[in-house]
């Protein structure tokens, strides 16, 4: 009994704390020795733990496994702590996602019932789900949406069991979601301006009256899976299947998107795993000489980092996942007169990599207790049956190393520092009285902060108007400054003399945030804030005189337009004032042509074209760009060919059905590209028809417009097709 007790104390002790990692092999130059032939065997979390190295100080705690969750992509905190995990139970459960669809999925609830940093208690909160992919903690209630929906669900437990007994949808929008899963829409994330946003579609949210409203964009932000914000309301997405690990972070995506191709570099693009990574969607062209994946292509799962017990260098530091290089990166973020860059942290290394093969990290968040957290999917597939039927380089990779077996199981770390303790104190917002919840807008994790402002603006409690005013106005911390701003503004009790406070604060980021409130009095004709927001264009932050030229696009006025004026005349060497106001102006001028064009079609053609625009913008401009010409960010190659102008865009249709109903693999006119073109099959004839008249009809392409008879014509000539095509096949067939 001794020696069995003593063996449990030992594994619980093992599993609670950190575990010793074995060594990393270097050469004579300090170079990381590669593990060239990895096993790709399931290892228990302890042992998977032995193969995660860390830059130094740095170390993993195991919070939660197997049994407890399987397939995790995604976790929140409610206002008392307890994590909200969404489980993708259906995802690849074999090389060919079959029963993906099926509504068995779940969200689980999971507590630390004593303190000792591990979960210890899990019950599923929500079951018969198909494929959980965005879930919020609104208050008590908790928000999801699911795979193939545009519904948003809230679900509460009423009677205190952990169960939800209670579901009501919030956001009502009865258009399915037919694109691959990995192509819609990720994140629901509560952002500093009280909107919801989310990867993909032209729409951010926000709540109201027990409700959440959607709001439209003129233009989709991109992004695919998971979506990062820092302190001061900034946004990061990321694309996988444009392979670019970070982009339209250089303004809101209520203006519009913003990239430059320099916002970070080829060295930035380069990755550095630990492992031989042969299961590569982008085949040998996207591996090193030691079968290393050369370049981020899962990109995905970002945060930034925001908490206050791990050192302070990693403050406000970009966190980026690449479950196929088995990695996740550490980007300093460095703003230079405004415009923002990236650059790694580390040189020719990573925050953090593994040698398991199924190490997928897929999400990252900072947590309560001010620390890093991660979610690992802990699995052997990564990538959708799109890229891994028979016939595609990923099939005999996965087929010949079993990856297809490893399935059910899924981790949650959190990363600690050596010598730094984590806050274990244990958040119980729901229960508080709202005015107690404003000194947490002090607090040094944005967590809380965050949790706090919330909490007031769904509550709509204006009792705490008083406090939050003067907060704003004499705090002398420039966070709560910025987060009282922000909560009366969504309580709407911010008053005139606390936002001209907020515009003359002698913090530049707290001025920023003034001038951002003014967007919605501007567009509804304030003239008097105008007038004191016009001294700002003189102001010596960078950040300022952005935000002030942001927001005087939403005012029709001669005095706004002499502002922007002014800006530009003063700034002729910003580029991200100039490129973001040129980009503005060639945007209206491009919606001009586009609706006297289609006054010329008939009602049919222009909303085929209509409607293929909001899908090309939301899904196939993450590799072809906004304007057809491809996009180029970090000096890497295209991910996807020009369609602006191109010969068979404008030529025979039936090519292009041919693709897109069955994908494209290998040289287009004479260039390898590092991605191939899925297959969109599974999507109606409509849709097709749809995106590709769209296609046809701008970026400079005038075309006839495709039906959808078209597309059926197509689809029953080729339905035995069950490989992408190559360009060598398609031209053949007309020969």
């Amino acid at each position: 009994m001794k020696r069995v007790m003593g063996l449990l104390c030992l594994s619980l002790a093992v599993y609670a704390c950190k575990v010793a990692q074995t060594a990393l092999k270097r050469d004579a130059a300090g170079k990381i020795i590669v593990d060239l032939n990895p096993s790709p065997a399931y290892l228990s979390p302890e042992e998977s733990m032995k193969t995660i190295h860390l830059q130094k100080g740095y170390h993993l705690q195991l919070v939660a496994a197997e049994p407890m969750i399987h397939e995790p992509v995604a976790m929140v905190w409610d206002g008392n702590g307890r994590m909200f995990v969404a489980e993708m139970n259906t995802y690849m459960q074999d090389a060919d996602g079959t029963g993906e669809m099926n509504p068995i999925c779940t969200v689980k609830r999971l507590e630390d019932t004593n303190g000792d940093g591990k979960m210890d208690k899990a019950i599923v909160f929500i079951d018969s789900l198909v494929l959980p992919r965005m879930i919020l903690a609104l208050d008590d209630r908790l928000l999801v949406n699911e795979t193939n929906s545009n519904h948003i669900f809230s679900y509460r437990d009423t009677n205190g069991d952990g169960v939800a007994d209670e579901k009501k949808m919030v956001y009502r929008n009865d258009v399915i979601s037919k694109g691959n899963l990995e192509h819609q829409k990720s994140g629901l994330v509560w952002n500093l301006d009280n909107k919801m946003y989310v990867t993909v579609e032209n729409m951010r949210y926000a709540y109201e009256n027990g409700m959440i409203k959607s709001e439209f964009l003129h233009e989709g932000p991109g992004g695919q899976w998971g979506l990062a914000n820092d302190d001061y309301g900034r946004l990061y997405f990321s694309a996988a299947g444009a392979e670019t690990p970070a982009l339209n972070f250089q303004q809101n995506p209520g203006y519009g998107r913003l990239d430059f191709k320099d916002q970070f570099d080829q060295e930035f693009q380069a990755v550095w795993p630990i492992i031989s990574t042969p299961d590569v969607q982008g085949g040998k062209g996207r591996l090193r000489p030691d079968s290393t994946l050369n370049h981020f292509t899962a990109c995905t799962g970002q945060s930034v980092y925001r908490g206050n017990t791990l050192p302070a260098d990693l403050k406000g530091d970009l966190i980026i996942c690449e479950p196929v290089g088995r990695l996740i990166r550490r980007a300093k973020v460095i703003n230079t007169n405004g415009k923002i860059t990236l650059v790694n942290a580390y040189n020719k290394e990573e925050f953090i990599a593994s040698s398991d093969m199924n190490f997928r990290p897929v999400n990252s968040a900072t947590g309560p207790d001010g620390c890093l957290y991660l979610l690992d999917m802990y699995r052997g597939i990564i990538q959708e049956s799109a890229w891994t039927k028979v016939g595609s380089y990923l099939r005999p990779q996965i087929t010949a190393r079993n990856l297809d077996k490893n399935i059910g199981r899924g981790r949650i770390y959190r990363v600690v520092y050596d010598g730094m303790k984590r806050d274990k104190t244990v958040p119980r917002m729901l229960s508080l009285p709202t005015a107690q919840l404003v000194p947490y807008l002090t607090h040094a994790n944005a967590w809380w902060r965050e949790t706090a402002q919330k909490l007031m603006v769904v509550r709509a409690d204006k009792s705490v108007a008083p406090a939050l005013k003067t907060m704003a106005m004499t705090s002398p911390n420039h966070l709560a400054r910025i987060h009282a701003l922000w909560t009366l503004n969504g309580l709407n009790a911010l008053d005139r003399e606390t936002l001209t406070a907020g515009l003359k604060d002698a913090d530049s980021q707290v001025r920023k945030t003034a001038v951002w409130i003014c967007d919605e009095p501007v567009r509804k004709g304030d003239e008097g804030l105008i007038g004191l927001l016009e001294p700002l264009k003189d102001d010596p932050s960078p950040d300022v005189r952005f935000q002030l030229l942001l927001t005087m696009r939403f005012s029709k006025s001669e005095k706004a337009r002499k502002i922007i004026k002014d800006l530009l005349a003063a700034n002729p060497t910003n580029q991200l004032l100039v490129e973001s106001q040129k980009k503005y102006t060639d945007g209206i001028a491009a919606k001009e042509l586009a609706e006297r064009n289609a006054r010329l079609m008939a009602e049919t053609d222009r909303k085929l074209v209509a409607n293929g625009a909001v899908i090309f913008k939301s899904l196939c401009a993450s590799c072809h760009g906004e304007d057809g010409k491809g996009i180029a960010i970090g000096g890497k190659d295209m991910p996807a060919p020009p369609l602006a102008g191109s010969k068979d865009v404008n030529g025979d249709p039936e090519k292009l059905l041919r693709i897109v109903l069955h994908g494209l693999t290998g040289p287009v006119n004479g260039k390898t590209y590092p991605s191939i073109m899925p297959a969109l099959g599974g999507n109606d004839d409509e849709y097709i028809a749809s995106v590709l008249s769209y296609v046809r009809n701008d970026m400079g392409n005038k075309a006839p417009t495709v039906k959808p008879a078209d597309v059926k014509k197509v689809r029953d000539a080729t339905a035995s097709r069950t490989t992408p095509w190559t360009m060598a096949e398609l031209d053949a067939i007309k020969k």
